[in-house]
Order: C-alpha cells, then structure tokens, then sequence
C-alpha cells in the first residue's frame, strides 16, 4: 500500500488572536520536544573507539605478541563499571566447546592434523592500576575488565591489555599454512553494547561469520620477518627496516575491524579507480594477476556508483590459504587459492561488495546475518547482470538459487518430516551448514529478486543508496532496514520482509 503524503492547508488570515497563542504553543512544543531527547545522541556525535597496538610476530613459532590501547567514549546514557572483550582466538584452543570448523570440512581446514591455538591475556591495566579481570562466557570467549572508577556518559578511558595469541596450523580467519599467515579477528575486541540489552557477548560459531563490532580508529605498529610481504587493514603510514625485521605503521580510521596477511610467495600489482588504490596479492608464477586485479577494479568501480562511493584509500584483495571460498574485512579481503577459473572472479565480487554490506555498513552478523549477507549475494548478482562480459546470467543464476533451495526443502522434509525456511535467527539456531547457506544467501537473494518485481529495479537501487547513506558507519538492527526501505519505497514493506525472515513464504 502507498503511503499517503499529508497534506498541510494554510492558515486563514483572520485567525483569532487565541487560536494563534494555541498554534505558538503547540510548535514551541514541536521545536522543544527534541530537546528532551538530547541523550540519546546522534552517530555523529560520537568520538570513535580508539586501538592503538604495537605487535610482533616470530613466524618460526608461530606467536604474535600484542598490546593494545584502547580508548572508549562513553557515547551511552549509562553507567558502566566493566567492559567486555571477546576473545576470538579462544575458540581455536583444545577443549574448545565450539568447533571453528563443520565437521564436513575438518580435513580441508587442518592439512596437516588437528592444531590448536589461543590467547593469552597477560596482564591489564588502566589509570596506572593494575586492573582486575576474569575470563568468563561458556567457552571461555569473554575478557570482562573491571574499571578503576565508575564510568559515567560522556566520559572516556583508556586501558591497556597485553596479549599472546599462539596460531594453530588451520587454513582459516587466524592461522598459518604453507602459502599464508592469516592473523584476523586475533586481538580483544571491545563487544557491542546495546541499549537495554547489555554487551553483545555470543561465542564463536562455524557457521557463518559469528562477528559484531563498531567502527573504530586504528593505529598499528608490526614488527615481522622481512622475508615476508605484508597485507593488511587502514592504509600504511611508514615501513622501516631493523636488521632482518620490518617495522610497518598502519592507519585505519572508522573501520570495523583489523586484519592483516603475510607471506613469502605474495606478488603485489595495483592500479588506481575512483581515487582509490586497488592492490591485488596473488602468489608469484601466478598467471592470472591482471585478470583478478581488473576484475577487483570493476567490482569496487560498480558498487561506488550502486551504492555510495568507497570511503578509503586503499582497498587488498588477499590471495591466501582459506578454507573457505573467501572473507571479508574492512579494506581486505581474503580469497582462497583452492578457488579456481571463472570462480575467482565471483568470490572477489561478493567479498568486495562486503565492503559495503558489514565493512560501512554493520550488523550484528550472529543473530541477523542475512541482512549482510543478503545484500552482498543481491549485489553481487547486479554486477554480474550489468556486466555481461563475465558470461554469468542474471535469470540463470536466479533460476539456480531456487533450484537448490527447492532441492533443500525437499530433501530436509523427506528426513525430518518439516522444514524451517526463517532466515531471520542466530547462527547457532541453524542446525547444519547447507541450511545456513540455503537460508541466508539462497534466500536471501530469492526475497530481493521478489522484492525488484514487486517495486521496480529503479526504487529498490534507489533502496540501497538510501540505507547505505542513512547507516554508513553504524550498525543497523533489521528494524532499521525495513524502515529505510519503506521510506525510500514508499511501500509499507514491514509484511513483505517479515514473511520472509519468518519463514511464511512459500517457496514454488
């Protein structure tokens, strides 16, 4: 249903004297009521999260030793007496209770047997203390530190953690392998808090991408072999070199996370789009270089003028060991080098549209992680039909998703006796990995190629220019997306998407 505009008629020249004190008042009210508000600020208002790290890694041992410092603005409306950090690298410890991995792909991920790894928290301290801290969360995912004072709105503090994160021998977010080092997702990461909710505090889960941060400003120091070739998050500010090591000073500001790659075998080709330096790290001997490079360029050249313009400098797309297909972080990517042919060029497309869908703008990837992903697979799709050079066809690869997610349906009712089809639930409500898959990309893409039919490819583009505008730089809840969407549209598009997140849509 089209919203109605309403409509205002002017006011009569020979308004009482009364009726226009009424008026007075009634905008006074108008103007005023803001003012009651005043704390709960805007976005804009907020002073970033600040990381500031010094590192080192020894890559015989396989260790990288870490402190970081981390300043944190009370942008809230409460009081807090603890903060919490989430401790990815302890889900690759022994004993973890969660696996990092399906059980379907263990082999591919530890090429050599099972491996372990983790995080050490050695010490933490602020305001000249030593401060208390417990490791806590069912798998033991959680640094709750306790502050030295009470920290109330509109007041910052800086604290300090020193840590050692030991890889395992995994081809995964954090690990090393024959061709790469990986070292994402390894350092205590300030979880989210929500209003009337509490800090965001989910475990690691092997389905999905199990991550939620707010952007903050990076500032990174790394010391490393200089045998090895670095890739990384921010853009670099210096390199030195002391002896047989690198120094490397990073900068990233407002990014969602930090990441960085190395390895001996990387061959680096770049090339300049939009103002913006696209930087392909493929191994040497590679034969494909240019090709991904120019496919890379395309990709980040189409989603700027799709969506809203590429906000840094720098955007690496990382040739590595990965287990699976690719990964995205805020101006890196990684794509797996067991990913071949006319394979790279889509797996680049999706992890660069990632930029867009979780890198400026966020979500709570754990409990809602269709919204990124969704929007990634659809935008995806819109490059490769705009960009018909590639040989991949919109109504075909359309026609694929409802093919396998049918074929999901049919196969999980023939076991199971019933099938659930809500895309809208955290990654632990999934039982398997294909249902994650079925119902976060598959679905996902069937409901906004529905959505295009139903609205028009010109009001839903317009669609994602407006969300990415309103959000870019937060985190948005699903509520927030379908209010974005209703407002740019002009269609109350509550039911539609709510039958689809809820699993009411009957697939035919």
């Amino acid at each position: 249903m089209f919203y109605k505009k309403v409509i205002f008629t002017t006011i009569k020249k020979y308004i009482t004297y009364m009726k226009r004190i009424i008026i007075l008042i009634s905008l006074a009210c108008f103007f005023l009521l803001p003012l009651t508000f005043l704390g709960c600020k805007t976005r804009e208002e907020q002073n970033y999260t600040k990381y500031q790290m010094k590192l080192s890694y020894d890559e015989e041992a396989h260790i990288l030793e870490g402190s970081e410092e981390i300043t944190f603005f009370n942008f809230y409306n409460n009081m807090f007496e603890n903060l919490y950090f989430h401790l990815y690298p302890n889900a690759f410890r022994e004993g973890a209770g969660n696996s990092v991995i399906s059980s379907s792909k263990v082999e591919e991920a530890y090429p050599n047997g099972l491996s372990y790894g983790d995080i050490e928290v050695k010490a933490v301290t602020g305001d000249d203390k030593v401060l208390d801290y417990v490791i806590e969360g069912e798998d033991e995912n959680i640094l709750n530190v306790s502050l030295p004072c009470q920290l109330y709105p509109d007041e910052e503090i800086t604290i300090t953690i020193d840590f050692k994160v030991t890889l395992a021998n995994i081809h995964h977010r954090l690990g090393y392998g024959k061709n790469t080092i990986n070292i994402a997702n390894f350092y205590p990461i300030l979880a989210v808090y929500e209003e009337g909710k509490g800090f965001s505090t989910e475990c690691y889960h092997s389905n999905g991408d199990p991550f939620y941060s707010e952007c903050a400003n990076y500032y990174v120091e790394i010391e490393y072999s200089n045998k090895l070739t670095l890739a990384h998050s921010g853009s670099l500010i210096s390199s030195v070199q002391n002896g047989d090591k690198n120094i490397a000073s990073i900068k990233g500001e407002k990014i969602r996370d930090f990441a960085l790659a190395f390895s001996d075998k990387f061959k680096k080709i770049s090339k300049q789009v939009k103002g913006v330096t696209v930087n392909y790290f493929g191994y040497n001997g590679d034969s494909d270089l240019e090709q991904r490079l120019q496919t890379s360029a395309e990709a980040l050249t189409f989603f700027s003028d799709l969506i809203g313009q590429y906000p840094y400098s720098e955007l690496n797309i990382v040739k590595s060991n990965f287990v699976h297909g690719g990964m995205e972080y805020p101006q890196l990517v990684l794509i797996s080098d067991k990913v071949v042919g006319d394979d790279n060029n889509y797996v680049i497309v999706h992890e660069i549209a990632h930029q867009w869908w979780y890198g400026v703008v966020g979500n709570d990837e754990y409990n809602h992680a269709w919204m990124d992903e969704g929007l990634t697979e659809y935008s995806t799709l819109l490059f490769f039909e705009k960009n018909p050079q590639y040989g991949l066809n919109y109504d075909e690869m359309i026609s694929s998703s409802l093919d396998s997610y049918k074929l999901f349906e049919k196969i999980y009712k023939n076991i199971t006796g019933s099938v659930d089809g809500s895309m809208d639930r955290p990654l632990d409500g999934f039982n398997t990995e294909p249902e994650y898959v079925q119902c976060v990309y598959n679905k996902s893409l069937l409901m906004f190629d529905t959505l295009r039919d139903m609205i028009g490819e010109k009001k839903l583009l317009k669609a994602f220019k407006d969300y990415y505008k309103d959000y870019a730089f937060k985190n948005a809840t699903v509520e927030m997306l379908i209010a974005s969407f209703t407002q740019s549209t002009h269609y109350n598009l509550e039911g539609f998407f709510n039958s689809w997140l809820k699993g009411n849509v009957e697939i035919v």
